[in-house]
């Protein structure tokens, strides 16, 4: 059942890679409960990413985290995969807010709650920028544990993003399973392999 005072904030992280999957977090925040420091996560240091993470966990009144596939990704878009991944992060929270707020300047479609996008949310509203903290860091640390099973491609160091090592990584060795082929750079990769 909805509660009206609730308010869940969303946000997403990995839509720029050319590997792994786009994260969403879905938070609503304890009033009672304030975690001093939150604010966008790409204005934190990895260290007190990880230091608020944990903190936030412990004292949102409900969190959820969740994916698109780099197969959804390539199916969908990165626009509606992101979007796919945000209404199953917010369907996943144990209490339904009254209302969502997306970082952005648009909404998915289904929704469980009404919902509002607010450019650079994650910098004003505190239930985003959790949600930030909560993408990021689940995202980074997937990749991590990525580097071990694909190795070669440096997937610890650069998350999947367009670095040089990473384009270089991937004309040596060609597509891993979990690259983006719809993304132009891995497209050419597997065109030049």
């Amino acid at each position: 059942m909805r509660n009206a005072f609730l308010t869940c904030g969303i946000d997403e992280a990995g839509r720029g890679p050319w590997a792994g999957p786009v994260t969403a977090a879905a938070v609503i925040l304890d009033p009672a409960r304030p975690i001093p420091g939150l604010t966008d996560s790409k204005k934190l240091t990895e260290a007190a990413r990880d230091r608020l993470a944990p903190l936030i966990r412990e004292c949102a009144l409900a969190w959820a985290i969740a994916e698109a596939t780099p197969e959804e990704i390539d199916r969908l878009n990165i626009r509606e995969a992101t979007f796919l991944a945000m209404t199953r992060a917010a369907r996943a929270l144990s209490a339904v807010p009254g209302e969502i707020l997306i970082d952005g300047n648009a909404l998915p479609r289904s929704l469980p709650a009404p919902a509002r996008a607010i450019i650079k949310g994650d910098l004003t509203e505190p239930a985003i920028s959790a949600a930030s903290i909560l993408a990021k860091t689940h995202r980074d640390g997937q990749m991590k544990a990525l580097c071990a099973a694909h190795p070669g491609y440096g997937f610890s160091q650069h998350k999947g993003y367009g670095t040089a090592a990473h384009a270089e990584a991937l004309a040596r060795l060609g597509p891993s399973p979990i690259h983006r082929i719809s993304f132009a750079p891995v497209r050419a990769a597997l065109q030049a392999g």
